[in-house]
């Protein structure tokens, strides 16, 4: 991936006007597992981009044809099928253990970027590897009234923001569902609220939202067991 971090840094400062706030949340090494919000298609490059470490990002396998399957290959991002992919989680957990970063979306599609809802497979592998869970909020890569596979016109402002760690395990006498699921709902309600944040913080809103005062108040209501 050495090649495709310089070209990650171009798109965030130099197409896009990226900044970046939280960096020091993210440990120098050991696993990571990196899980940001999904409103746009470049939510996972901005993100690669403004990690201070490298990754390896979840990618739906339809992206991996042609001459943008081969760019995803050449620069180490996962194919994975989103109706189910142990492979792909296989995979993922043999670059954990080998401690290196994993960078998923785990709403699985774009839409409004609150979090009210993720995939478990972000639980999964927080609960069978030894990471941690940095969720990241990804603001202005799209904007209201867009639509989902708009791109973003050059110059820009948009904003990463690393949250502080999430660590999750097993708790005595739990089956593996049930930790599984209460594990989701911890991620997602530490993503939910660091996206909140970061709203407030930065100024930028999700695509639709009428004020980020308003968004706050919308997400905060919604339980935090929703999926």
């Amino acid at each position: 991936m050495a090649w495709s971090r310089p070209v990650g840094w171009l798109l965030d400062h130099v197409v896009y006007r990226t900044s970046v706030q939280g960096r020091a949340n993210v440990p120098a090494e050991g696993p990571v597992i990196f899980a940001g919000n999904h409103i746009s298609f470049l939510d996972g490059p901005v993100m690669f981009g403004a990690s201070p470490r490298a990754m390896h990002i979840l990618v739906k396998k339809e992206m991996f044809k042609g001459f943008t399957g081969g760019v995803l290959r050449a620069s180490g991002q996962l194919p994975v099928d989103r109706s189910g992919d142990r492979a792909a989680l296989q995979l993922s957990k043999a670059a954990l253990d080998a401690g290196r970063c994993i960078g998923i979306l785990p709403e699985g599609t774009r839409g409004s970027g609150e979090a009210s809802s993720i995939n478990n497979g972000v639980a999964w592998l927080a609960l069978n590897s030894e990471a941690c869970v940095i969720p990241v909020a990804i603001l202005g890569t799209r904007t209201g009234g867009e639509h989902l596979d708009s791109v973003p016109r050059p110059g820009r402002r948009l904003h990463v923001s690393f949250g502080e760690a999430v660590r999750v395990d097993r708790k005595s006498g739990e089956t593996g569902r049930v930790s599984m699921d209460r594990a989701g709902k911890e991620i997602r309600a530490a993503l939910a609220r660091h996206v909140q944040s970061a709203i407030q913080l930065s100024g930028q809103p999700l695509p639709g939202a009428d004020s980020p005062q308003k968004r706050h108040e919308e997400v905060a209501g919604t339980p935090a067991d929703h999926h």
